[in-house]
């Protein structure tokens, strides 16, 4: 692919849970003009998770001085003292690779995306069937303090209110079915 792709996100966005970096995977195995926009964030390092490939985690004085320096296209403090946001930087690497760029981030980094790229942007809502099986789902990660998933299922109940805000929207109720759909829908954007 040459050097002047035209300037497109594919934006994946959920509640936690729901299935959004499950289908980001597929999506970049199957589609070879894709790449994976890496995150900033301030929280914690799970295990397993790599600095520069599942994020670029950075210290609480790291992320603000970079919110000053106007380095974010969009940040977010998701809860108290833990911020994510999108690097212009990253975004400019994946557009030189020659390539489209993939965001896998929170409802409220996607309506500042949407605001920023309101036609270079694809947002794409990954529905859960229902609350209860999110709820089911994110009790199975193990991954979370109580008070955390707690906190993520308060979240999630907000979130799902937006889901028609954005571009197009799938229900993850059969992710073989929710894949081929999410790649119909950017490969369908992307042409156009």
């Amino acid at each position: 692919m040459s050097s002047d792709i035209k300037r497109k996100l594919i934006v994946l966005t959920a509640p936690s849970g729901a299935g959004k970096t499950t289908i980001k995977t597929h999506l970049l195995n199957k589609m070879s003009d894709l790449s994976f926009s890496i995150s900033a964030t301030t929280r914690e390092k799970r295990a397993g998770e790599t600095h520069g490939k599942d994020y670029y985690f950075l210290s609480l004085e790291e992320f603000k001085s970079k919110i000053a320096s106007d380095d974010f296209v969009e940040w977010e403090e998701v809860y108290d003292d833990q911020f994510y946001g999108t690097l212009k930087s990253e975004l400019e690497r994946i557009w030189e690779l020659g390539k489209y760029a993939v965001l896998d981030i929170d409802v409220q980094g996607a309506l500042s995306i949407k605001a920023a790229y309101p036609t270079e942007s694809f947002v794409l809502f990954i529905k859960p069937p229902s609350l209860e099986t999110l709820k089911k789902r994110l009790k199975l990660r193990k991954t979370e303090s109580e008070e955390s998933l707690n906190k993520r299922i308060a979240k999630a109940e907000a979130e799902l209110a937006y889901a028609e805000n954005f571009d197009s929207f799938i229900i993850n109720d059969d992710l073989d079915l929710a894949v081929l759909e999410a790649q119909s829908l950017v490969r369908s954007f992307l042409e156009n």
